[in-house]
C-alpha cells in the first residue's frame, strides 16, 4: 500500500513551492483553497512526487491560529534535524546524482552517505524539513528480515560504525 498524501504547514509559500518545483523536480498538481474552522482560509497545494504519490503543503491565513507555529518536523518539537525527516525513492545510482545536481545546481550544500544497504543524499527544504532522495543498493534477504526480529529483542543492540559522509557544495548560489 502506498502514501496518497503527506502535508505540512509552510509559512514561505513562494520559497516553498520554488524549492518543489526547482530544486526537487516535483510538479504542482492542484491548489485547494477553502474557509478554515477559525474564520480564515487556507490553500492547500500538491505535488506529484512520482508514482502516484503527493506531497501537500498548507499555507495558512487564519488569525485564530495565527503566524507564530513551527514548521519543521524535528528541530521545532525539539529534536535534532535527522530524526523526522521526508525519503524520497531514487530508483537507480544515476537518478540519485541526478538529484544530487539538481540540488547542488539549485545552490544547496548535499550530504551523501553510504548506509550499506542504501546511499542517501540529504538537504533542507525552505520549513526547516530535511529531505532525502534514497537508493536501495540491494534486495532485503530472509537473513536481513531476521536479523531485524533480533534486534528489534535487543535491549543493548551492538552498535554499528558510523558511515561515511560526503559534503558537496553547491555549484551556483543559493536563491534568496
Amino acid at each position: 500500500m502506498g502514501i496518497h498524501h503527506i502535508a505540512f504547514a509552510t509559512k514561505d509559500l513562494e520559497a516553498t513551492n520554488t524549492f518543489y518545483t526547482e530544486a526537487m523536480g516535483f510538479e504542482l498538481v492542484k491548489v485547494v483553497a477553502a474557509p478554515t474552522e477559525g474564520g480564515g482560509w487556507a490553500k492547500h497545494l500538491f505535488y506529484d512526487t512520482g508514482k502516484d504519490e503527493l506531497i501537500a503543503f498548507w499555507d495558512l491565513h487564519d488569525d485564530t491560529i495565527g503566524t507564530e507555529f513551527p514548521t519543521a518536523i524535528s528541530t521545532g518539537v525539539g529534536l535534532p534535524v535527522w530524526v523526522n525527516h521526508l525519503a524520497f525513492d531514487a530508483a537507480t545510482p544515476d537518478a540519485l546524482d541526478a538529484a544530487r545536481q539538481r540540488w547542488q545546481d539549485y545552490g544547496e550544500t548535499v550530504t551523501e552517505i553510504d548506509h550499506g544497504w542504501c546511499r542517501s543524499i540529504y538537504t533542507m527544504d525552505p520549513n526547516g524539513i530535511l529531505v532525502e532522495f534514497c537508493h536501495s543498493t540491494r534486495a532485503f534477504t530472509d537473513e536481513d528480515r531476521a536479523e531485524a526480529a533480533r534486534l528489534l529483542r535487543d535491549p543493548q543492540p551492538p552498535l554499528e560504525t558510523p558511515p561515511g559522509i560526503t559534503f558537496h557544495r553547491p555549484t551556483v548560489a543559493a536563491p534568496s
